[in-house]
């Protein structure tokens, strides 16, 4: 039996998105992969039937839907595109330092507008050991002066808001690592190197760097010493988004290897009916469902 636990509310947004990307999306995959360019217009297709509000309470702008929601969305779109895809769940990445530890007034400031963020934690020489990042957020009055550059961050150039891990005590390891809320406009922010990648070509991943740039001390995410915290809580809340994309990718595949069996004919009947090909697709379709059961769970 399918894993169903979505209301029917629930199902008619999922038959939305469902419907966007087999008949917007699906046509645009291809050639945003061969193209290597980020697809606005895609972007904009998800801010016009309000695709991005599913993220975001409705005090904030947004439709108010559950993380659930994220997730098929997620699924739905990367099946046809991993680069539209990954929009969503990058976006829904970039977001989740200002929802799970922003004040009210910096949620009201941000989120209403957010249509594409991301999140700025890997340097060149510290990746999964953030203790050793080297980019530096100093005090000075009501600003702090941030130094330092991020490296293979995706939606670099695009996104018009970034969540940055920089240390405000340098000699303190983890405990001295601060979140802040940089816009892509603020002098002294600057975009670098484009990654030249072997799939998922229209989301870009690149280099950012930070020349005194100056930012208000009011962009601080929570206190002082809390990036790490804030950092991996995103982490643990966005990991289910990566997996959706995943699901996705896997789902598309199998439906688009049974069409194919369905048409293509060997020995006078379409390969779908002989035992071995039905079998391996059988299983690829258990797998998938299973898959779903677990991220839905």
């Amino acid at each position: 039996m399918s894993h169903e636990p979505l209301s029917e509310e629930q199902r008619e947004i999922r038959d939305l998105i469902r419907a966007l990307a087999r008949e917007r999306i699906a046509p645009r995959a291809a050639e945003i992969d061969k193209s290597s360019e980020f697809p606005w217009d895609v972007v904009e297709l998800f801010r016009e039937h309000e695709v991005f509000g599913i993220m975001f309470d409705e005090e904030y702008g947004g439709a108010g839907a559950s993380a659930l929601m994220t997730l098929v969305a997620i699924e739905e779109v990367s099946k046809v595109c991993a680069t539209s895809g990954l929009i969503l769940a990058v976006q829904e990445l970039g977001s989740l330092g200002i929802k799970l530890a922003g004040t009210e007034e910096q949620k009201r400031r941000f989120l209403p507008k957010l249509a594409s963020g991301a999140y700025a934690l890997t340097e060149p020489g510290s990746g999964s050991d953030s203790a050793a990042m080297r980019s530096e957020a100093r005090r000075e009055g009501d600003e702090y002066v941030l130094n330092g550059s991020k490296r293979f961050i995706t939606n670099a150039g695009v996104a018009g808001l970034y969540v940055v891990f920089a240390k405000t005590d340098p000699e303190a390891g983890h405990p001295g690592i601060s979140a802040f809320v940089v816009e892509a406009d603020t002098p002294g922010f600057e975009v670098g190197r484009i990654e030249p990648k072997m799939g998922i070509k229209g989301s870009t991943t690149g280099e950012l760097f930070f020349n005194d740039m100056h930012i208000p001390a009011d962009n601080l995410l929570g206190e002082e010493g809390a990036g790490f915290r804030i950092a991996m809580r995103i982490l643990d809340r966005s990991r289910p988004g990566i997996g959706a994309q995943g699901l996705g990718l896997a789902q598309g595949a199998t439906d688009y290897a049974l069409e194919y069996a369905k048409n293509r004919e060997t020995m006078g009947k379409p390969i779908a009916e002989h035992q071995l090909i039905a079998a391996t697709l059988a299983d690829m379709e258990t797998k998938c469902e299973a898959a779903r059961g677990l991220l839905y769970k």
